[in-house]
């Protein structure tokens, strides 16, 4: 596929300007050069042209934010002023796989300040015996050169990596920001629970005081009820004794008229 109609299908309707990232690995090239590539890509920050046949870098439009640039397995020979001039603020560049054989090929990289990771892996510039020391003596700029730092310690993946595969720090601001607005709603939230809960248990106490109160007067109730009985069991105690001596006295004047 050519590269101006893989970059068409790498948008997927969106605008160049959106785009922050671009991979355009093992499409062609009809001149050896970036077709298709344009500055309208002004917020490209990683792009990636593996085994494209590029013969030449001098087309390669202006991307001031693009930091990470991928040209590994290509036959580029020279003519690296141009990222200088182009890509100002490329902080990562691998060129592995090219026809670079020169220390002096590499000279104008001098003036990529940001640069910090180089990779020149299978290039026959790694052929020289001190290699490695005239990189990084080139370019002081270099924290790591084909993975290693001049100590031989290899570069952990954080380094790797460019702004967590093209997230801007502006971005992770926001989330952070983001993320900070939904913990308060959150403890917004559990403060109106806990006031619903410390209504309801108030509500609770309430209702236990009426039950309680409920309770006293059955109490009272059951008191009244058994005065009540008591006065009507000494009524019918008092009837009683009356009808009693009314016999008597019934039976009395009977007994005086059989003596009389």
């Amino acid at each position: 596929m050519l590269m101006e109609n893989r970059i068409h299908l790498e948008l997927r309707n969106k605008t160049p300007s959106e785009v922050r990232e671009l991979v355009l690995d093992n499409c062609r090239t009809e001149n050896g050069n970036t077709e298709g590539l344009t500055d309208e890509f002004v917020n490209l920050v990683f792009l990636s042209l593996i085994d494209v046949g590029l013969l030449s870098i001098s087309n390669i439009p202006r991307l001031e934010k693009l930091k990470k640039l991928e040209l590994s397995d290509n036959k580029i020979s020279g003519g690296l002023e141009v990222l200088a001039q182009k890509l100002p603020n490329l902080t990562h560049l691998s060129l592995s796989g090219n026809k670079l054989k020169e220390l002096s090929t590499l000279e104008p990289l001098k003036k990529l300040k940001h640069l910090k990771s180089l990779d020149l892996f299978n290039c026959e510039v790694t052929y020289m015996s001190d290699y490695k020391d005239s990189v990084f003596k080139l370019l002081p700029q270099l924290t790591y050169l084909d993975g290693y730092d001049c100590e031989d310690k290899e570069a952990s993946d954080s380094d790797v990596e460019v702004d967590g595969d093209g997230v801007d720090d502006d971005d992770d601001d926001d989330d952070e920001e983001g993320e900070g607005e939904d913990e308060e709603d959150e403890d917004g939230e559990d403060d109106d629970l806990d006031e619903e809960d410390e209504d309801e248990e108030d509500e609770e106490e309430v209702e236990g005081e009426e039950d309680d109160e409920e309770e006293e007067d059955y109490g009272l109730d059951g008191e009244v009820d058994d005065e009540e009985e008591d006065v009507e069991d000494a009524v019918a105690a008092g009837k009683g004794e009356k009808r009693k001596r009314e016999d008597e006295d019934e039976y009395d004047v009977w007994d005086d008229e059989e003596d009389d």
